[in-house]
């Protein structure tokens, strides 16, 4: 038995439809590319230009095209001028910041100008969306000028490995999604999945070589994509200090989150792992060594937990220049342990109050400050408050002082089925256009694996940073959305109809909890003692019908809202699918999400309809239902591990060694996908302690037979 919902999202469904495809003619007339262009203006209706005619370019100085994908990839050089339909060349003298280009479309022909050959590669990015639109809906391009650069220079992702790998192929799609976006770094967390020479019981069984992950570095550099590695040191050094041989390089002997930042061998590791991260990068530009969320003694050593950490950061810093790379530190530590973090994310407190903070307490900062490494990059990261007056303080005590500092942003961070709160875009733009303004070099959107979902679910965060840490504010969020859905689905869903993403984080947000009782989370369950028994929620007590109903009334209301969202989700995303709307994988994924946050929601109600029931035969139609959940949960988990298992390797490799994860890291707890399911799996198993046919027929009295 499946319980559904007729909801308002589905009774007014066609009605949007109709706004939205009113709305479509306007938003068509806008330049739709993603990221925005700096500037463009357009010359008239259109050119003589078609997307389906043989495109030829020609460079007086036979310099080669840069590599193309899409609709540009028809494009052909030739060395007869009179046959081209497209002039580039590549001056470094033009008027433009790095990576810029004009590119300008005329009645019979496009010319492209570009400072260097990353601009030239970026204006046939551009170029590549305009033939993609022009053919979708079947005309010529366009008459248009268009001046492009970045508003930053450095644009990287996070790419968080040290969970699980996808495969190979994956990163290889994902290089050039990367590259259409204009996103021209990678700072790759690497942790134990390379296969390391010079320390070999570290890397884990599954982990690529440095071989494979030199090849991956090649095509992305080849698509003016730079990959640094990420190597956690001083704290986050479990994947390390978890094995048997390290363990004497514990700063708490009992802990492996640290290393003792006093103990020669603790570099002599490090500076290994480095070296085969670099080896594995051959052309990034930087190392980040980590250096976040760390206190250290030194074995009880007596000194100032800054002092430590500044010892070893200057020791990383001191390598990473010998190697001719640009060490990046989280900046977090050093401002903790100075008294100053507090005005940092607390977005009510009044400048006057900040301004007081920083006053008692800079000084332990600026009594170090000679020992702060000068070649050093300082991250800045906040994820969820980068405009408050503390954030821009602890930015501008680095600058005033003669270090180097980059904002971090975030697309996700600790969200355990897809990304919340609109995939951060308000935090995302907040953050790049401050980096804008204060004129910094880059930002970094950092996409962390420890909630673990799938890549697929971070494009559209991905894709707000690509536009906003290029073109700076030019588009206001619902602008930027329409543009996503055009760029991702179609020319045919730019419109409100076929938006589903924000609608279904309310019940993805709702879902991860609410099977279980009040102030537990999902992430620790693997930690508690019983949790089936102890920790999952109770259930109906048939002696008291409807008081279990009464008790969670308020847990009811939002399951059932959110339902009617799942519906309308759902509904547009088989519209999506049937209409044969790009990128049909990550609907998928995203119709995934939708099934299992529905499964969680839909036994709630079934609770309740048992435990509402007037009749015995009511009863026992909401008892057999009950009964099927883990029969329904087995197919629905076999339907969502194939989806995520095309791209994902799910599992472990055997014998593996887990850390003691400190921080209720889901995809840490398991070598299978379990933890993808845990507060289903304990639900189910609670079920079938409780509600089978054996125990519920087997004798006892009814109250016996009820939970309570």
């Amino acid at each position: 038995m499946k319980i559904h919902f007729l909801s308002f999202f589905q009774s007014c469904a066609i009605l949007l439809f109709v706004i939205s495809c009113s709305q479509e003619k306007k938003q068509r007339e806008d330049l739709l590319v993603l990221p925005s262009v700096q500037h463009h203006a357009r010359g008239g209706a259109s050119s003589a230009l078609h997307p389906d005619q043989n495109f030829q370019a020609f460079n007086s100085e036979g310099s080669p095209l840069p590599v193309r994908f899409g609709a540009a990839e028809a494009i052909e050089t030739t060395t007869d001028a009179t046959a081209a339909a497209i002039f580039y060349t590549v001056n470094p003298e033009l008027d433009t910041k790095p990576e810029g280009y004009t590119l300008q479309i005329n009645k019979e022909k496009i010319t492209i100008k570009a400072k260097d050959q990353a601009g030239l590669f970026y204006a046939f990015v551009t170029l590549n969306q305009l033939l993609e639109d022009a053919k979708a809906e079947a005309r010529h391009l366009p008459l248009l000028h268009i001046k492009d650069a970045p508003a930053l220079a450095f644009r990287p992702i996070h790419i968080d490995v040290k969970h699980h790998l996808d495969k190979a192929a994956y990163y290889y799609a994902l290089i050039d999604h990367l590259a259409h976006l204009k996103i021209n770094g990678i700072i790759l967390e690497i942790e134990d999945k390379l296969q390391y020479q010079n320390r070999p019981e570290i890397g884990a069984d599954d982990a690529f070589s440095i071989a494979e992950w030199r090849a991956l570095s090649d095509y992305a550099h080849a698509r003016f994509i730079q990959i640094s590695p990420l190597v956690q040191g001083l704290g986050h050094a479990s994947f390390i200090l978890k094995h048997e041989q390290y363990k004497s390089l514990r700063d708490d002997p009992a802990s492996d989150w640290a290393f003792n930042p006093l103990d020669p061998k603790t570099y002599e590791v490090q500076f290994d792992l480095y070296r085969d991260a670099m080896e594995a990068t051959p052309h990034g530009k930087y190392l980040h060594v980590g250096g976040d969320e760390v206190h250290t003694t030194g074995r009880g050593s007596g000194r100032p937990a800054l002092e430590l950490q500044l010892i070893w950061l200057n020791q990383v810093c001191e390598f990473a220049a010998e190697n001719g790379r640009i060490p990046i530190f989280w900046d977090d530590m050093p401002l903790k342990q100075a008294g100053l973090m507090g005005p940092v994310y607390n977005k009510q407190m009044p400048k006057a109050t900040v301004d007081s903070i920083w006053a008692a307490n800079e000084s332990r900062l600026n009594t170090f400050l000679d020992r702060f490494p000068k070649n050093c990059i300082y991250m800045r990261w906040n994820y969820h408050a980068a405009e408050t007056y503390g954030n821009q303080k602890a930015m501008d005590w680095f600058t005033e002082n003669g270090l180097q500092v980059m904002g971090a942003t975030a697309g996700q961070t600790r969200w355990t089925l897809m990304p919340l709160r609109e995939s951060n875009i308000d935090q995302i733009k907040t953050f790049a256009v401050q980096s804008v303004e204060k004129q910094l070099n880059g930002l970094l959107l950092t996409l962390w694996d420890d909630d673990s979902p799938h890549f697929e679910l971070y494009k559209r965060g991905i894709a707000a940073f690509a536009e906003y840490s290029w073109a700076g504010n030019q588009r206001d969020k619902a602008a930027f959305k329409a543009a996503y859905r055009h760029r991702t689905y179609g020319a045919d869903f730019i419109g409100e109809a076929f938006a589903f993403i924000d609608t279904l984080e309310h019940p993805a947000g709702q879902w991860v909890n609410v099977l279980l009782q009040e102030d537990v989370h999902r992430n620790s369950l693997f930690k508690r003692p019983g949790p089936a028994s102890n920790y999952v929620m109770d259930f109906p007590d048939p002696n008291r019908s409807g008081a279990w109903s009464e008790k969670y009334a308020e847990r009811l209301y939002l399951a059932k809202q959110n339902l009617e969202k799942i519906a309308a989700v759902n509904q547009t995303l088989e519209s999506l699918r049937a209409q044969k709307a790009a990128n049909d994988y990550t609907l998928e994924v995203y119709q995934q999400v939708s099934h299992l946050a529905a499964f969680s929601l839909e036994a709630l109600v079934l609770l309740e309809t048992f435990d509402r029931a007037q009749t015995e035969e009511e009863k026992a139609v909401a008892l057999e239902a009950i009964q099927a959940m883990p029969e329904t949960f087995k197919t629905l988990r076999k339907a969502f591990e194939t989806t995520y298992a095309k791209t994902r390797i799910l599992n472990k490799p055997e014998g593996y060694l887990l850390d003691q994860d400190h921080h209720n890291h889901p995809a840490n707890q398991t070598v299978n996908f379990d933890w993808q399911f845990i507060a289903e799996m304990f639900f189910v198993e609670k079920v079938q302690q409780h509600f089978t046919a054996q125990a519920w027929n087997e004798g006892k009295s009814p109250r016996e037979r009820g939970l309570k």
